[in-house]
């Protein structure tokens, strides 16, 4: 099974108790399978055209760990459009409190920094018309969004979700059920109410704000409960394994609310980044996701790709 390294640098994530933790980040291959999807029926659907020009939006990574997440503003088509609709700042994380057995958000100093300077960070690029995200993600402390013991435990958490939102001033979360490590300090493994528990709590707390689903994990084969799909709950889902292309399998959701294609911008050839966007819009899915956008200029890759996306070339403008 093809493994793929998520970041070059340990993300440097503390413990919510100050313990050391040593862990390596890496995405195992999925195995999905492309199936049709109704248009869902929700006031939470946003517009699934890129920002000023007709065509996938882009949705962009940034390890705030190492690199600037103004760097996705600084990027637009030759044409005057941003590149990137939606900017994603990797990553906060869901800590496990052994005293009060509950989830807890959290966030390293990076991210930290980025969230405490909202005018600097945040505001720098919505004022620009892109979307700012978090990404939550676990921290290998046994707690993630798919382990949740009841639904007032995932209404909890979606609280939390919901205040950081609103304290930042962000345009909405991101779900990643990685690094969790389930089990660890006698928690829960996966159940099938958790996740959709989350985002319905979540959807409820912010009827007008993004929820998206980075497609991987035990989530990822737990998107219906008691009758009610994940898929009417969140607004995007995308494929997560870097250098290819495979349609998320979230019910509910349309095409154009989904990205099979999914690249690292310091790893995915630019030959193969080209070949899925293409891919993308011949047959006319909604979403192409970039991972990894790094501090340096790589206008000329992302040229290939934005060419493929709209028939215009990619300018950087730092």
């Amino acid at each position: 099974m093809r493994t793929v390294f998520k970041s070059q640098l340990s993300k440097t994530l503390v413990t919510l108790l100050s313990l050391p933790l040593i862990f390596t980040a890496c995405r195992k291959d999925v195995t999905t399978q492309p199936t049709p999807a109704e248009t869902p029926k929700s006031s939470s659907r946003l517009s699934t055209d890129a920002i000023g020009v007709t065509g996938p939006k882009g949705v962009c990574y940034v390890e705030v760990n190492n690199n600037d997440i103004r760097n996705v503003g600084s990027y637009k088509l030759s044409t005057g459009q941003q590149l990137f609709d939606i900017a994603i700042i990797f990553a906060a994380n869901i800590n496990y409190d052994t005293s009060t057995q509950k989830a807890v958000l959290y966030f390293n100093p990076q991210v930290s920094n980025v969230l405490n300077n909202k005018a600097t960070y945040i505001q720098t690029l919505q004022a620009k018309g892109i979307k700012v995200l978090l990404s939550i993600l676990g921290n290998h402390q046994g707690a993630g969004i798919s382990n949740f013991p009841n639904q007032a435990a995932a209404q909890a958490f979606a609280q939390q979700l919901s205040d950081a939102v609103n304290t930042y001033g962000l345009d909405g979360i991101d779900f990643d059920d990685e690094y969790a490590d389930y089990g660890t300090n006698g928690t829960g493994q996966p159940n099938s109410s958790s996740f959709v528990y989350l985002v319905s709590a979540l959807r409820q707390l912010m009827p007008n704000k993004i929820i998206s689903f980075y497609f991987y994990g035990p989530a990822a084969s737990r998107l219906s409960y008691n009758g009610v799909t994940v898929g009417s709950k969140v607004n995007y889902s995308w494929n997560a394994v870097y250098g290819t292309y495979s349609v998320p399998n979230v019910p509910g959701l349309a095409k154009s609310n989904l990205g099979p294609a999914a690249i690292d911008i310091q790893s995915t050839s630019s030959s193969t980044a080209a070949s899925l966007a293409t891919r993308t819009v011949s047959n006319a899915y909604g979403i192409y996701l970039y991972y990894n956008l790094p501090n340096t200029d790589v206008h000329t890759y992302l040229s290939s790709i934005s060419n493929a996306l709209y028939g215009k070339s990619t300018t950087y403008n730092p």
